[in-house]
């Protein structure tokens, strides 16, 4: 696990977004966020990793402030309970969101989300470890960016900073996205589809698969295939994997 070895006194500014970003291990206590009328934070999780969920309900419930009131193991049932299940006041104040899950992934959700209930804070919690998918997912309306490898203390302070407004990234995130710059390498240049289409590639799926999942022609998802491969400068199927590979956009 990351831990955070960095100590200060006053908070951080990260001059990117222009919101303090609190240091683990401050003297400063973390600021107690509260839900509708003063009740506890009500957090729901979308995860497709039963046991992963079960992991992080218990770290989340171990404080006061918080609540984990729904739970979703694919991106569907999370878009059918969150826009479709009833009424605002029954929403969650917020949700964390793994983004690989079966069918539509969590980018996907992620932008549904976004046009459909944009005052639904959203706080991304993903293996994926890449400025790429960090950059889609802010420019998707994401809140924050968590990655999977980070200590847990810092999963609990996204989740507080996200619901108070903050854009919210976990260390590791924030460094590299520092240290990436402007320009960035080809992929930063897709759209968004072709970013979720070109997960979906790497990921190991057919056109005819993702046609399914995305509800497109076949004849749409190879289209939009062949620009990728532009963009990126590849040919093969055997490329385009080498360059997922070097660009860190293939999961483990």
């Amino acid at each position: 696990m990351n831990t955070m070895t960095a100590v200060r006194t006053t908070p951080r500014v990260d001059s990117s977004f222009g919101a303090p970003l609190r240091v683990e291990g401050s003297p400063s206590a973390p600021l107690r966020v509260e839900g509708r009328e003063g009740a506890p934070l009500r957090v729901a999780l979308a995860d497709d990793h039963a046991v992963v969920r079960a992991g992080y309900r218990r770290l989340l419930e171990l404080e006061a402030d918080m609540a984990v009131v729904a739970e979703y193991g694919d991106a569907d049932s999370a878009y059918s309970a969150l826009c479709n299940g009833g009424a605002s006041h029954e929403l969650p104040d917020l949700l964390v969101l793994d983004l690989s899950m079966p069918g539509r992934s969590g980018l996907e959700l992620l932008r549904r989300l976004t046009l459909r209930r944009p005052e639904l804070p959203v706080l991304v919690f993903t293996m994926h470890e890449s400025a790429a998918m960090l950059d889609q997912c802010l420019r998707a309306g994401a809140a924050g960016f968590v990655t999977k490898s980070s200590a847990p203390e810092v999963l609990v302070d996204a989740v507080r900073r996200a619901a108070r407004g903050e854009r919210a990234l976990s260390p590791d995130m924030l460094a590299l996205q520092v240290a990436q710059g402007a320009g960035g390498p080809p992929h930063a240049r897709l759209s968004s589809r072709e970013f979720d289409i070109l997960t979906q590639l790497l990921a190991g799926q057919s056109v005819d698969e993702i046609a399914q999942t995305l509800r497109l022609s076949v004849k749409t998802v190879a289209n939009y295939q062949t620009r990728i491969r532009q963009t990126l400068g590849v040919v093969t199927a055997v490329e385009l994997l080498r360059y997922g590979r070097e660009h860190g956009l293939s999961g483990p």
